[in-house]
């Protein structure tokens, strides 16, 4: 067992500055098996998960994971030296944490996406022979419809050869709106794909990335941690709460 001083332990989760924790441990909101922590200097077990915040268990040992409700006119990127990042919305002590974009969304693209520290579940996610599911609402120009629908289906083949696996598509309405799913992830597919039917795309947005769906309270620009059963279905998506 390797003991930390709580006040570094906190900080480090990327939910607040050493500043906040002090705040927190003043106000008596910080319990450490059981008893209320009133020193920062105070020291407790990452792992044993026996820290309590307000009530609620923080995990203090382990990856951080976030939800972003990515809006447009911004990098899914940890830097650019030219243009702003998904990173600049998160707070400094998250951003130290090291987190980075889970896949990345056009710069024009809104939506879900996932920001973590995890290396080995962002693999698991992006490996092409996992094929996770990942769900987009397109407003095209013109209207979608059945022979769309068959057409990615069946596996387009783009401009340079380039044979896109089979995909789903779901007209809305009037079919100038529809849900696209995607079993992988090449450059700009959704819009190169429905552009080759003649369906240029106006707006995206990603609705769902495997079992994660966007939470619909979260606007553009805001972002959550993962709950755990959130984070257990990304692991095991036959995980029940």
């Amino acid at each position: 067992m390797s003991l930390e001083r709580i006040d570094k332990l906190l900080a480090s989760t990327g939910r607040w500055s050493r500043k906040e924790v002090k705040q927190l441990l003043r106000q008596g909101r910080v319990l450490v098996n059981g008893r209320p922590a009133a020193r920062p200097e105070e020291k407790a077990d990452p792992e044993a998960g026996d820290i309590l915040v307000d009530g609620e268990r923080v995990a203090c040992g382990g990856f951080v994971y976030v939800m972003l409700h990515k809006p447009a006119g911004l990098l899914s990127a940890t830097e650019d030296p030219r243009q702003p990042t998904v990173m600049q919305l998160l707070p400094p002590p998250l951003r130290r944490r090291g987190l980075f974009p889970v896949g990345r969304l056009d710069k024009d693209t809104t939506g879900l996406l996932l920001l973590t520290d995890d290396g080995a579940l962002a693999h698991a996610l992006l490996s092409p022979k996992r094929h996770v599911d990942k769900v987009y609402l397109a407003q095209v120009e013109g209207r979608v419809d059945a022979q769309d629908a068959a057409a990615l289906a069946g596996g387009l083949v783009l401009g340079g050869g380039l044979r896109c696996l089979p995909a789903g598509l779901e007209p809305l309405g009037d079919g100038s709106r529809c849900l696209v799913t995607l079993r992988e992830g090449k450059y700009h597919q959704v819009k190169r794909m429905l552009a080759a039917r003649g369906k240029p795309v106006l707006a995206l947005k990603r609705l769902s990335m495997g079992p994660l769906t966007l939470d619909g309270k979260l606007e553009p620009g805001q972002w959550r941690y993962l709950t755990p059963f959130e984070v257990a279905q990304l692991k095991n998506p036959g995980a029940r709460p």
